[in-house]
C-alpha cells in the first residue's frame, strides 16, 4: 500500500482522471443515444398499431372517447418520433461518444506504456504529458470544437472497470513487471472479451429469433387473411416490427462486433500462451516489451475497428427514413379521411342541391300564386273604386295647395288648354314636356 501511494505521481493521477472523464462521457452518451434510438423504434411500431386500431374501431356500440384517444395518439406519434429523430440527429450525429471512447482507450494505452516499457526512462513524465495534450487536441477536433464533458470527481482508477474488490484488479499507480502486466492487463482484457462476445452472441441469436417469429407471423396472417380486410391490416404491424428489429440489428452491428472480438480473443490467447510457455529466466525485458507492444497494438486496433464500424453504422443509419414509416402510415390514414370527407361533401352537396331545387320550385309557385292573386284583386271593382277615390283626394289637395301659393290662375289656364288631353302612361313625351314647361315655378325652398 505504501508503494502504491509513493508511486502516485501527479502526471499519472492526471492521466487516470483524463481516462475516467473520457470513459464516463462515452458510457453516458452511448446509453443516451441507445435509449433514444429505442424510443424512435418503439414509437414507429406503436404508430402502426394506432393506425390499425383507428381503422377497425367500431362506429357503433363503442364509446366515441376511445376512438378520440386513439386518434390523438395516432397524430402525436409522428410528431414525437420526428422530434426525437431531429434531436438525435442534432446532438449525436458526430458520434462524439465514439471520439470519447477513442480518447479513453488511447490514454489507457499510454498509461500502461508509461508503467512498463518506460518505467526506467527519466523522460517518461514529459512524454506522458505531451501524449495527454495530443489526445485532448484530437478529442477536441473530433467533437467539432465542442468539448462538452463533465469533470470526473470519483476515485482513480475508476470503478467498476478497476474495482479493488476483484482479485486481479490493477492498483493503477505502481510500475509493472511482466507478470503483473500479464495479470492486470492481458488476462483481464482476455476475460472481458470472452465474457462480452458471449453476451453479444446471445443478443444476436435473440434478435434473429424475434425477426424470424415476426416474419413468420406476418406470412401466416397474409396467407389466412383472404378477403378478411381486418385480418390483413395486422400484417402491417408484423412488417413494422420486423423492419424495426432489422434496423436495430444493423445499428448494433453485432456480426462485425462478434468477429472483431473473436480476432482480439484469438490474438490475446496466442500472446498469453506464449508468455505462459516461457520459463522464468526467459521472461526478459525484450519478451516483456514484445508482450506489452503486441497487446496494446491489438487492443488499439480492436478499438479502431469498433469505432470505424460504429461510424459506418451511423452513416448508413438515417433517422428520417426510420420515421418515414410512421409518416407513411399517417399519410395513408389522412388520405382515407380525405376521401371520406370528399364523399361526405358530395352527399351533402347533392342533398342540398336537390333540396334547393325543390324549395325554388315551391317558392316560384308561391310567387306566381301571390302575383296572380294580386293582379286579380287589383282588377276588382272594389280596388278600382278605392283607386278613383285616392285620385280625387290627391287632385283636391293639389288645387288647395295651388290656391294657397297663388298659382290657381295659372293652373286654371293650363287646365283649360289641356282639358282634352288625357294624362296617362300613353301621353306623348312632347305634350308632357310642354305641360311641365308652362307649370308655374315657386321660390319656396324644397325639402
Amino acid at each position: 500500500m505504501e508503494t502504491q501511494e509513493t508511486n502516485k505521481t501527479p502526471i499519472l493521477e492526471l492521466a487516470w482522471r483524463k481516462f475516467a472523464q473520457f470513459d464516463d462521457t462515452s458510457v453516458k452518451r452511448t446509453a443516451s443515444y441507445t435509449n433514444l434510438r429505442k424510443w424512435i423504434a418503439v414509437i414507429g411500431v406503436f404508430a402502426t398499431l394506432f393506425a390499425i386500431l383507428y381503422t377497425i374501431y367500431p362506429q357503433e356500440g363503442f364509446p366515441k372517447t376511445g376512438r378520440l384517444i386513439i386518434q390523438i395518439f395516432l397524430v402525436a406519434s409522428p410528431i414525437l418520433a420526428s422530434a426525437l429523430a431531429a434531436f438525435t440527429s442534432t446532438n449525436f450525429a458526430t458520434g462524439d461518444w465514439l471520439i470519447a471512447r477513442a480518447g479513453a482507450e488511447e490514454t489507457l494505452k499510454d498509461i500502461y506504456l508509461y508503467r512498463t516499457i518506460l518505467k526506467n526512462n527519466p523522460k517518461r513524465r514529459e512524454w506522458l504529458e505531451k501524449r495527454l495534450a495530443k489526445i485532448q487536441r484530437s478529442v477536441y477536433r473530433g467533437m467539432n470544437g465542442e468539448l462538452v464533458m463533465e469533470a470526473y470527481k470519483g476515485e482513480v482508477p475508476p470503478p467498476p472497470r478497476f474495482d479493488p474488490k476483484f482479485p486481479n484488479c490493477d492498483p493503477g499507480f505502481n510500475d509493472l513487471s511482466g507478470d503483473e502486466y500479464f495479470k492486470y492487463r492481458l488476462e483481464n482484457e482476455l476475460n472481458w472479451h470472452v465474457k462480452k462476445i458471449n453476451q453479444k452472441q446471445k443478443e444476436r441469436i435473440r434478435l434473429q429469433v424475434f425477426i424470424l417469429i415476426s416474419g413468420v407471423a406476418g406470412a401466416f396472417l397474409a396467407a389466412f387473411s383472404g378477403t378478411n380486410s381486418t385480418l390483413a391490416l395486422w400484417v402491417a404491424l408484423t412488417a413494422s416490427i420486423t423492419t424495426t428489429l432489422l434496423g436495430w440489428q444493423e445499428l448494433k452491428n453485432l456480426d462485425l462486433v462478434v468477429r472483431n472480438y473473436s480476432k482480439v480473443i484469438m490474438e490475446l490467447t496466442i500472446i498469453s500462451d506464449h508468455w505462459k510457455n516461457l520459463e522464468a529466466e526467459e521472461r526478459t525485458k525484450s519478451e516483456i516489451y514484445r508482450m506489452v507492444n503486441s497487446t496494446e497494438d491489438i487492443l488499439w486496433s480492436r478499438n479502431v475497428e469498433y469505432i470505424k464500424a460504429m461510424q459506418e453504422a451511423l452513416k448508413e443509419s438515417n433517422l428520417d427514413e426510420e420515421a418515414s414509416l410512421i409518416n407513411r402510415v399517417i399519410q395513408e390514414q389522412r388520405e382515407v379521411d380525405r376521401r371520406f370527407r370528399k364523399d361526405l361533401e358530395d352527399v351533402i352537396v347533392a342533398e342540398t342541391t336537390e333540396t334547393m331545387e325543390s324549395a325554388s320550385e315551391k317558392l316560384t309557385e308561391a310567387f306566381e300564386e301571390a302575383f296572380g292573386s294580386l293582379a286579380e284583386e287589383a282588377s276588382s271593382d272594389v280596388v278600382q273604386a278605392e283607386l278613383a277615390a285616392m285620385r280625387e283626394a290627391i287632385q283636391n289637395f293639389g288645387e288647395q295647395l295651388a290656391q294657397r301659393l297663388g298659382l290657381s290662375n295659372s293652373l286654371q289656364t293650363i287646365a283649360a288648354d289641356y282639358k282634352d288631353v288625357d294624362v296617362n302612361g300613353d301621353t306623348p313625351r312632347g305634350v308632357l314636356n310642354d305641360l311641365l314647361a308652362r307649370y308655374p315655378k315657386t321660390h319656396e325652398i324644397k325639402g
